[in-house]
């Protein structure tokens, strides 16, 4: 598996009942591979994978699997309380026929390296599955130093990238100057995509990509090919959505996106709520403003 180009951290869909909703996120999945992505990684912290159970997992699995057919590796999210179940977890994605896997550190509880090691060793051994390390210590408050990244990509062959989430975009050139191109690396916060790229970035695991994949890949895509002047004026007209990205409502508001484009649905579960009032009011305007505004050259 390349963990490289626009890799949607998809959300999960979900019926009125709060059901999982697999005949919609089979369709989102074909929709983002049809607009370009590279690859589909569900059951993340977009896709509200710790509201899941184990059975729901597999679930949006098999849907992605079959939206996608062979045209796009399908590589999830492995997060979990316990380490057990996250290699629980892998194996079984494993089986259902994913291509790779995103390994996040444990949620709740923040360990020393020697424990978060321990987790993180114990799924890249769990499987044959090419695997990605997930660093985002804003969120999950566990921070894998370049140091502690290059330790891990030394010692587990199966380790082929990283997803940078700190928000420093010199984490990026550390890790290389550390292992070179041993781990292809990917921007995990959108509003940070052109710099991440210019540090060495290869790859994107993104979130507007959910209501916005054509946009997205070219913004990408242009940015890769150093069109810079294209690549900013995308850039410029995408960043109000793109900041949706980094906020603690990240999920509510990328779904209502979703929603305003006639893409989805804002459905959160619990303890998530939709956004309301003054907050739905911004967001929507916002929505609005940008598809009012599209650059020319989106067509």
């Amino acid at each position: 598996m390349n963990w490289k180009g626009v890799m949607p951290a998809i959300t999960t869909a979900f019926d009125s009942n709060l059901k999982v909703d697999t005949a919609f996120i089979e369709q989102h999945g074909k929709w983002m591979v049809d607009s370009g992505c590279t690859a589909i990684i569900p059951l993340g912290s977009l896709g509200e994978g710790a509201t899941l159970e184990f059975d729901e997992k597999l679930q949006v699995i098999d849907a992605c699997r079959r939206g996608v057919g062979d045209r796009a590796p399908v590589a999830p999210a492995i997060s979990a309380l316990r380490t057990v179940d996250a290699v629980k977890m892998a194996k079984a994605a494993e089986d259902h026929g994913c291509s790779g896997l995103m390994v996040l550190p444990p949620y709740v509880y923040k360990g020393d390296w020697h424990e978060m090691k321990a987790h993180v060793v114990a799924v890249l051994k769990a499987t044959k599955l090419s695997c990605l390390l997930y660093n985002n210590p804003i969120a999950y408050g566990t921070d894998f130093l370049p140091e502690q990244i290059a330790e891990l990509a030394n010692e587990h062959e199966n380790l082929h990238g990283v997803k940078e989430s700190s928000a420093d975009v010199r984490r990026i050139s550390a890790i290389r100057a550390l292992i070179g191109d041993r781990l292809q690396i990917s921007a995990g916060v959108d509003d940070l995509i052109l710099e991440a790229i210019g540090a060495g970035a290869v790859g994107w695991i993104a979130g507007l990509v959910n209501a916005m994949p054509r946009e997205s890949v070219m913004l990408f895509d242009f940015g890769m090919r150093g069109e810079r002047e294209k690549a900013f004026e995308i850039y410029r007209w995408f960043l109000p959505l793109l900041r949706m990205d980094t906020v603690p409502k990240f999920v509510q508001l990328i779904k209502l996106v979703q929603e305003e484009v006639g893409k989805g649905s804002a459905r959160v579960r619990p303890p998530r709520m939709e956004v309301i009032g003054s907050e739905l009011a911004e967001a929507r305007a916002a929505v609005q403003h940008a598809l009012k505004t599209r650059p020319a050259l989106l067509g």
